[in-house]
């Protein structure tokens, strides 16, 4: 049985996690770390990742929080030997290597900017048509609370992108365009990738990725209408934490095993 703490558990995502992570036959929840104690809750809940570390009784932390406290979070249970799974966006790679390095032998940061199979076969199929058509766009729409924008889901895609290029950057067009006061109308460049955030009530999550070339375009999309759609990818992460080492980033690197 896989022991689990879910840190965010009083969060949208985190209570999700909660439910699905009770659900399943291969692990429970050894407690839950929220400042915001939920009422009524079956398991023990602290105040902090330090407090839950000094009470032991988990083998993984899976986090859910904000941008702002997902790395002092991850500080603390790394060089205490728990595995982590982390959904929480905006940790850069440099973040991510500094982190997990804090981490003995044997203990593994697994770091998803998305967890759902759309999304990782999305970015495949990305990477497949990257390397036949010139210009490349990114556009992700998501709820109007969440915390960081461009999500890690389209970094993470425009950084595919580009590699798939050998690093050769997307023509951008238009970039040089923009009016006085207006700048970034053409979106922000990742890895050379113009990438367009939409926030706005009424979505979960969605992203298109946008080539195009002479006469032809070619659009991927893909849509998550409920947080359930990230369980079935969380609960590979957790599964598949233990027999790795060291920082693995991208749930296409457990979906093949």
């Amino acid at each position: 049985m896989i022991r689990v703490a879910v840190s965010g558990c009083s969060g949208r995502m985190g209570s999700t996690v909660v439910d699905a992570v009770s659900s399943a036959d291969d692990m429970d929840v050894a407690c839950g770390i929220d400042p915001h104690v939920p009422e009524n809750a079956p398991f023990p809940v602290y105040a902090s990742v330090e407090e839950a570390v000094r009470q032991g009784g988990f083998d993984v932390l899976v986090d859910f929080t904000q941008p702002s406290v997902v790395a002092s979070n991850l500080s603390v249970a790394l060089p205490a030997g728990i595995d982590c799974v982390v959904g929480t966006t905006g940790l850069s790679n440099n973040k991510l290597q500094e982190l997990a390095s804090l981490a003995p032998e044997g203990t593994c940061l697994f770091y998803a900017p998305n967890f759902t199979t759309g999304a990782v076969l999305m970015m495949e199929f990305a990477k497949a048509a990257a390397p036949y058509f010139p210009e490349a766009e990114v556009l992700e729409f998501h709820h109007c609370n969440k915390k960081d924008a461009p999500s890690g889901t389209a970094v993470r895609t425009a950084e595919i992108i580009a590699a798939a290029r050998g690093g050769k950057p997307s023509s951008a067009p238009g970039k040089e365009t923009e009016i006085e006061g207006a700048q970034g109308a053409r979106g922000a460049l990742i890895a050379g990738v113009p990438v367009h955030s939409v926030r706005s009530m009424g979505y979960v999550a969605s992203q298109e990725v946008v080539f195009g070339s002479m006469g032809q375009t070619l659009t991927i999309r893909h849509d998550s209408w409920d947080r359930t759609s990230y369980m079935p990818g969380v609960l590979l992460g957790i599964r598949s934490v233990g027999a790795q080492s060291g920082l693995v980033v991208g749930l296409e690197n457990f979906l093949h095993d």
